[in-house]
C-alpha cells in the first residue's frame, strides 16, 4: 500500500466511502427493534460520553420536525440506545430495555426537543451536554445498519464515523504550532485543524490515543484548553492509505479474470484489504456471526416472550404445523419462513441479534441461508462461505446506495437483504460467480421502490412478512440464476437505480410512520394499546 503523508485540513473533505463487511453490511451485534435507531444512536451516545469525558449531568437532545426521528425515536429504540451509550453500554447489553431508568438513577437530566433544526438527514441528533464546569454541542446522523457520522462537534465540521481512536485537541492562539509539533512528534493517519463558528478545533485520527507524553507537552508547551480521547466504535477500523482491490461488481470481475475465485473468496480478499485482516481472520470471524445467529433461531423456535410488541410466538405455530404436514409443501421454504419468524421474534423480544444489513432486515438473509443449509444438512463451514458471498453484494450497496429506510425506503433494508441472500443461496448450491451475481441483480430488480410504513410505530408489521418475502424472493432468483436466466440488468445499474428510486419515495414512506400501514385505523388503535401502562 502506498504510504501518504499526513495533512492539515482547514475544510471537510472526506476519504473515499470503502464499507466493511463487519462495520458496515453484516454487523453490529446488537439488541433492539432497529440498528438505524437504536444501534446508531447508541454509538453517538458512546461518542458524546467520551467527549464528555464521561462526566455528564444534563443533556439536550433535539431532533427535527420534518425528519424521521421526530416521530419513531421513541417506539423505535433512538432513546432507549441513546441513553445507553451515554451510559458506556454496549449494542448487545441485556441492560438496554432499561436504559431510561438507568440514565435517570445515574443522575443525568434528559429533556427531548422536536423542532425545526434545519437537519440536512432525516435521522439527525443535536445534542447539549453539561456538567458543573463545561458544556459541549454535537451532531450526528444514522446511515443507516447502525452506522454513524458525527457531522459537528462545538460548531466545527468534523467527519467522526467511529473507526478510529480521536484526538480532539482545543488550542489557544498557537494552533499551527501545536499541529507542526504533532507532525514532527506522533504517528497518526490524519491531523486536521478546523475552523468553525467559534475557535479552532484538532482533530487526529490514529490508530490509538496520544500518549501521556504528549499530552503533557501540549498543556505545558501551548495554550491548549483540553484534550479530549474518542474511542472507537466499530470493530473493524479505518487507517491511512487503506486501498480495496474493487468496489463495484463490473471491477470485481475485471479483477477476477485471471483468479477464478469465487465471490466468498473474493470477499475475504476485500475485507482483508479493508480491514488489514488476514484470510483466516476473515473467515473464522464471519464463522462465529454464524453461530450467533444459529443461536438466534433456536432461541427464537423455542418462545420469546416481551410485553411491547405486536405478534406473539407464531414460530412455534408454524414448527407445529410444518411438522404435521399441516402446510403446503414448501421443503425448503418453509425452513427457511420458520428461521425468519424466529430471528423476528427473537429481534422484538429485546434479543441479541446482527444487523444483516439492518436489525429490522436482520432475518431474511439469514433466515434464508441457514435455513436451506439445514434443509441441505450443511456445515457452518458452507454457511460462512455463502454469508461471506452475501456480505460482498452487500459492499457494493453500501458504496453506492444506502441501507437506511430513511433515506430509500424498505427496498434498502428488506430489499438489499434479499439481494445478499440470493447470491448467498447460489454459493451454498455451488453455482457460478456469475450466477451469483445475476441472483442479487433479479432479487433487487423486485424489490425496487418497497416501502417503509411500520405498523403502530414498531418493527413487526409489515417488517416480518417483507422478511419472508426477501428470503423467498431470495430462493426464486437463485433458482432462476442457476437455470441460465438472464439478469438483462447489470448489477451495479440495478443498485445504481435503487438510490435513485429510494430517493424518491415520498417522505412519509420512509420509515417516518406517516403513511401506509402505518396510518391503518388498526395501526393507530394498537399503538395507543401499547401506550398504555397495563398492556
Amino acid at each position: 500500500m502506498i504510504d501518504e503523508p499526513l495533512f492539515m485540513m482547514t475544510n471537510h473533505e472526506t476519504q473515499p466511502n470503502y464499507p466493511s463487511i463487519f462495520n458496515d453490511v453484516i454487523g453490529p451485534v446488537m439488541r433492539g427493534p432497529s440498528s438505524s435507531h437504536c444501534a446508531a444512536a447508541l454509538h453517538i451516545g458512546r461518542i458524546a460520553r467520551d467527549l464528555m469525558d464521561a462526566n455528564i449531568e444534563e443533556v439536550l437532545i433535539e431532533f427535527d420536525s420534518h425528519g424521521s426521528l421526530a416521530t419513531t425515536h421513541d417506539s423505535q429504540g433512538s432513546d432507549m440506545g441513546l441513553f445507553g451509550g451515554l451510559l458506556g453500554w454496549d449494542a448487545a447489553d441485556e441492560r438496554l430495555a432499561k436504559s431510561a431508568r438507568a440514565l435517570h438513577e445515574a443522575g443525568i437530566r434528559v429533556q427531548i426537543e422536536i423542532r425545526d433544526i434545519a437537519a440536512k438527514h432525516p435521522s439527525a441528533y443535536q445534542l447539549t451536554l453539561k456538567n458543573s464546569t463545561e458544556q459541549h454541542t454535537l451532531t450526528a446522523i444514522s446511515t443507516g445498519g447502525g452506522m454513524i457520522e458525527i457531522v459537528e462537534v462545538d460548531g466545527r465540521e468534523v467527519s467522526m464515523a467511529g473507526d478510529y481512536f480521536e484526538t480532539l485537541i482545543y488550542p489557544g492562539d498557537d494552533d499551527r504550532e501545536i499541529v507542526t509539533y504533532l507532525h514532527e512528534n506522533i504517528n497518526a493517519d490524519e491531523i486536521r485543524l478546523l475552523g468553525g463558528a467559534g475557535a479552532r478545533l484538532i482533530e487526529v485520527k490514529a490508530q490509538g490515543f496520544l500518549d501521556d507524553r504528549i499530552v503533557a507537552a501540549l498543556k505545558a508547551q501551548f495554550a491548549v484548553k483540553t484534550v479530549k480521547a474518542i474511542a472507537p466504535v466499530l470493530p473493524v477500523m479505518s487507517r491511512r492509505g487503506v486501498r480495496v482491490p474493487f468496489l463495484t461488481n463490473a471491477e470485481m470481475l475485471n479483477y477476477n479474470a485471471d483468479k477464478n475465485l469465487a465471490l466468498w473468496e473474493l470477499a475475504i480478499h476485500y475485507e482483508s484489504a479493508r480491514g488489514d485482516l488476514s484470510h483466516e481472520q476473515v473467515f473464522q470471524r464471519m464463522a462465529e456471526i454464524v453461530r450467533l445467529m444459529q443461536k438466534s433461531i433456536l432461541e427464537g423456535v423455542a418462545g420469546t416472550q416481551y410485553a411491547d410488541r405486536i405478534l406473539g410466538h407464531q414460530s412455534g405455530l408454524f414448527q407445529t404445523h410444518m411438522s404435521n404436514r399441516q402446510l403446503l409443501d414448501g421443503g425448503m421454504l418453509n425452513q427457511m419462513i420458520l428461521y425468519v419468524t424466529a430471528m423476528m421474534e427473537v429481534k422484538s423480544s429485546m434479543g441479541v441479534i446482527v444487523a444483516a444489513p439492518t436489525a429490522g432486515a436482520c432475518a431474511g438473509l439469514p433466515g434464508a441461508c441457514i435455513g436451506a443449509a439445514t434443509s441441505l444438512g450443511l456445515s457452518v463451514e458452507e454457511m460462512t462461505k455463502a454469508m461471506l458471498a452475501a456480505g460482498m453484494i452487500g459492499v457494493f450497496i453500501a458504496a453506492h446506495a444506502t441501507f437506511a429506510a430513511e433515506v430509500g425506503g424498505c427496498q434498502a433494508e428488506c430489499g438489499s437483504g434479499s439481494g445478499m441472500a440470493a447470491a448467498a443461496l447460489v454459493t451454498l448450491a455451488n453455482g457460478t460467480l456469475q450466477q451469483s451475481v445475476d441472483a442479487a441483480s433479479m432479487a433487487l430488480q423486485n424489490v425496487m421502490g418497497m416501502v417503509c410504513d411500520p405498523v403502530a410505530n414498531r418493527v413487526e408489521v409489515p417488517c416480518l412478512g417483507k422478511n419472508v418475502m426477501a428470503a423467498s424472493n431470495a430462493l426464486a432468483c437463485a433458482n432462476m440464476a442457476l437455470a441460465g436466466y438472464d439478469a438483462v440488468i447489470p448489477l451495479d445499474e440495478v443498485i445504481e437505480t435503487m438510490d435513485r428510486v429510494g430517493k424518491s419515495i415520498p417522505h412519509e414512506l420512509r420509515c417516518t410512520a406517516l403513511g401506509g400501514l402505518s396510518i391503518t385505523r388498526t395501526s393507530k388503535e394498537i399503538e395507543e394499546r401499547l401506550k398504555s401502562p397495563n398492556k
